[in-house]
């Protein structure tokens, strides 16, 4: 079977489903793991693992079993599962035996797998955003009603992604609109506690008030007054923190650019260790502590990233450049993703910027599935944002983002 054609012919519609989950793939998913265990325990399998799946890597967001993070799209077994009926998942009896995995590192090496089952993860709207397998390294047979449980599973697994992403949403809402009530508080009983002590000073009888202090006390209260108006006006635009440069504590769905940093390190060390790629992250130190919303962010940068990696070759570097900037009304985050790898043609630039679509082979033959850039105009265009691109066959590519994180 020809890899390409098992992609779901929606592939862009999926992948925006996924990225508007906000998951961040990094941090564990409460509420996962018990599951997962649960789908080993009723198939009697070694190895259970939750999968979610993107342009160009599988993210093993729970385990059981085996300890795993990620691995490249084109080596899972589970990226046939997303193209697979939920109906009737997808079932390979013996992985030694088939010739599209019987080579790969996880069948020849250890965990040494024969067994494979797998149901995709579906979306209310339709979408296959990942699987939840089942693994072993002896034969096995799973009866149907074991396979209707996993199913089931399956669904368990779907609701509590959409569950932590609403109780996540949710969450930020109410912490911003107690942040939003205590400050109003604090800010409105300062102007009004000065108006109130002038106005007694002027109307104490025992006090011998000149012509002079009641003008200068007159223009205080004005002053005051004005200070009043500013925040109604503040009150109304929703923009309590517009002028505020202190530094606030991260809630859930939140980052940072030191945060980031160190988030995107992480997430991407796998690929640049194996393919051996040098990757510097540099924070522009500016609001660097600054916090903003980190939806579609990770998605971004880890697309374009992976991006990178897959068309440069060992031996060659990566840069990404992260700044965070305040204008009167918004938080704009701009990033630079530099490589120095093959680099494109002027017309498949163009192809890009113009929501084309197409695939490549990366330096070591990984396949690409012509999406991923194009999710990242989608999701930047989500953001109010742009992106820019500036290639030479040859001599690596440079991607500029722009978007506010508000």
């Amino acid at each position: 079977m020809n890899q390409i054609s098992s992609v779901h012919e929606n592939e862009l519609d999926r992948l925006l489903a996924l990225s508007n989950l906000g998951i961040d793939y990094y941090q564990p998913k409460q509420g996962l793991d018990f599951l997962t265990e649960l789908a080993a325990k009723i198939s009697g399998t070694e190895i259970s693992l939750v999968n979610l799946i993107d342009s160009f890597t599988q993210w093993s967001v729970s385990s059981y079993g085996i300890e795993i993070t990620q691995m490249p799209r084109e080596d899972s077994v589970c990226q046939f599962t997303i193209s697979s009926n939920p109906d009737t998942g997808f079932e390979v009896e013996d992985l030694t035996l088939d010739d599209r995995f019987k080579n790969k590192f996880y069948v020849k090496g250890s965990p040494n797998l024969r067994y494979y089952m797998g149901v995709p993860l579906t979306s209310p709207e339709g979408y296959n955003l990942g699987a939840l397998c089942v693994m072993d390294s002896q034969l096995k047979h799973l009866s149907a009603d074991a396979k209707e449980v996993l199913k089931l599973i399956a669904r368990q697994i779907v609701d509590r992604l959409r569950v932590n992403n609403l109780v996540s949403n949710l969450k930020n809402k109410l912490k911003e609109s107690e942040l939003s009530q205590k400050k109003l508080a604090h800010d409105i009983r300062g102007p009004i506690g000065g108006i109130i002590g002038l106005s007694e000073l002027i109307l104490d009888d025992e006090n011998e008030v000149t012509r002079e202090e009641v003008l200068e006390y007159t223009e205080m209260i004005k002053h005051s007054s004005e200070s009043l108006l500013d925040l109604s006006k503040d009150i109304l635009t929703n923009d309590f923190d517009a002028n505020s440069n202190r530094t606030r504590e991260l809630k859930e769905g939140e980052t940072n650019l030191v945060k980031l940093k160190e988030t995107i390190e992480r997430l991407l060390a796998p690929q640049v260790k194996v393919k051996q790629i040098g990757l510097q992250v540099r924070v522009d130190k500016t609001n660097q502590f600054e916090s903003f919303s980190k939806l579609y962010v990770l998605q971004i940068l880890g697309n374009l990233l992976s991006n990178s990696i897959k068309f440069t070759k060992s031996g060659g570097e990566i840069l990404v450049i992260m700044r965070l900037k305040r204008n009167e009304l918004d938080l704009v985050l701009e990033l630079i993703v530099e490589d120095n790898g093959m680099g494109m043609t002027a017309s498949k630039v163009s192809e890009i910027l113009e929501d084309g679509t197409s695939t490549n082979h990366g330096t070591r033959g990984e396949i690409g599935y012509g999406l991923g850039l194009n999710l990242v105009k989608q999701l930047v265009n989500q953001q109010d944002g742009s992106m820019d691109i500036d290639s030479e066959l040859g001599q690596g590519t440079k991607f500029k983002i722009s978007m506010k994180v508000n």
